[in-house]
């Protein structure tokens, strides 16, 4: 009867974290599309400014996600999620009210902060809530939700916003704030089950914590290869990708926006049918076998740019590679994060999901910066290299699948021994785990 209780607490708590990615992501959506226009025009504090805004949300991640993964060991997920959600409402709001520079900067630096820090709290809860059965079924449900969320929150935002109007932006921000304060109000509702937490057990400095996640070759292995996979991937999109569009390829804004309205639906539409092809795979051929489709949505971009088509073909063969690129995320959303959670000793999952989500941002910073100028002039070299990186990601899964465990590569196993190796160094497996 207890474990009976315990499940239907983790479900009801796992049903109120989606609602909360759900809420953020739509909040999130609303307004991310409109920065640039905002800053820079509406206003009129110039390109210069809007770009540093753009930046300041990048560095105020990098500088606060060491010291959340810590936070959330310690204090736990849930009133780390909380003290983020306050801190992105202020931010939001701050945005909508600032007319200068120093202030439109100092409220993106806590929107920023606090929208990093959302990240790693909500992936702890939802491995909290989750088991080894059920945990790649939830990333997956959160990944959709994001999805939807952004893009819905955007078409709305997209309605509501004039470029004359300086008050339309300032409801846009309010009305993300007041996401952030609702789902304050919905996430303090969340019953927790008692998950370990360092302070549980004896105490260990932050270094040794550190030296304890570098010794763990398996999750240095993932981060590698996860800096390979947002740096080619998620930090061309809005950057290097839609320049080689525009200048190589000559494709219109309309039909970028189409290009980008494809993954968002690629993604929706697959992502539960692609979650019952993975469930049944190792964790490290999925990632390898991403890696091979986004070599083939390379190749497309590269006809769409450097082909001798028309000019409906090399759109048509843009869109397909935003598409693949989709189908690739999708994915990777039920592997790549509950692998992270299975990596991660007892009581060490929000660190494990911090550095994580530090690494996602350092390649979301250093990839536009690397792939902007690239796709804009540098037209083959760009589609060459970001080429090599897809079929690097395909060479670095298939290295880091010799160092996981069979539970971790193979998480179904679990279901039969109800034992799930975490953290440390593979161990031998007996003959019934090394099948193929």
């Amino acid at each position: 009867m207890r474990e009976v209780n315990v499940t239907r607490a983790m479900g009801a708590a796992m049903r109120r974290i989606h609602v909360g990615n759900a809420l953020s992501a739509f909040g999130l959506g609303f307004t991310v599309p409109y920065l640039y226009v905002y800053v820079a025009q509406v206003r009129g504090l110039g390109s210069m400014t809007a770009g540093l805004v753009l930046a300041v949300f990048a560095v105020a991640a990098l500088i606060v996600l060491p010291f959340a993964g810590r936070a959330i060991v310690r204090r736990g997920s849930l009133p780390v999620l909380l003290a983020a959600l306050v801190t992105a409402a202020l931010g939001a709001l701050g945005l909508g009210l600032a007319g200068s520079a120093v202030a439109v900067l100092a409220a993106a630096a806590a929107l920023g902060a606090g929208q990093a820090v959302m990240q790693p709290a909500l992936a702890t809860m939802i491995v909290d809530c989750s088991t080894a059965d059920t945990r790649s079924r939830a990333f997956a449900m959160q990944f959709f939700l994001q999805n939807l969320g952004l893009g819905v929150g955007g078409l709305i935002g997209g309605h509501l916003v004039d470029t004359t109007r300086v008050s339309s932006f300032t409801l846009l921000f309010a009305i993300e704030a007041a996401m952030f304060l609702l789902l304050v109000v919905v996430m303090a509702t969340v019953r927790m089950p008692r998950a370990p937490r360092l302070g549980d057990a004896p105490t260990q400095s932050a270094k040794g914590s550190w030296k304890r996640l570098l010794g763990n070759r398996a999750m240095v292995q993932l981060c590698v290869l996860g800096f390979v996979l947002f740096f080619a991937c998620y930090g061309q999109f809005e950057s290097g990708l839609s320049a080689y569009g525009v200048e190589a390829a000559g494709i219109s804004t309309s039909a970028l926006g189409t290009a980008l309205a494809a993954n968002t639906l690629m993604i929706v539409v697959a992502q539960f049918a692609v979650l019952k092809f993975v469930e049944r795979r190792r964790r490290s051929r999925v990632i390898a076998g991403v890696g091979l489709i986004w070599a083939v949505a390379w190749v497309a971009a590269g006809y769409a740019g450097l082909g001798h088509g028309s000019h409906e073909m090399a759109t048509a063969a843009f869109v397909s590679t935003y598409a693949l690129f989709g189908l690739g995320e999708a994915m990777l959303s039920p592997t790549v994060a509950p692998l992270v959670a299975d990596l991660a000793p007892e009581g060490m999952a929000g660190q494990y999901n911090s550095v994580f989500a530090l690494v996602k941002q350092l390649a979301l910073a250093v990839g536009p910066a690397v792939g902007g100028p690239m796709g804009a002039s540098l037209h083959a070299p760009y589609i060459v290299t970001f080429l090599l990186f897809s079929l690097g990601i395909t060479v670095l899964a298939l290295r880091l699948g010799r160092r996981l465990t069979a539970m971790q590569d193979r998480p179904w196993l679990a279901r039969s021994s109800r034992v799930v190796t975490r953290g440390g160094a593979p161990a031998e497996p007996d003959a019934s785990l090394t099948a193929p």
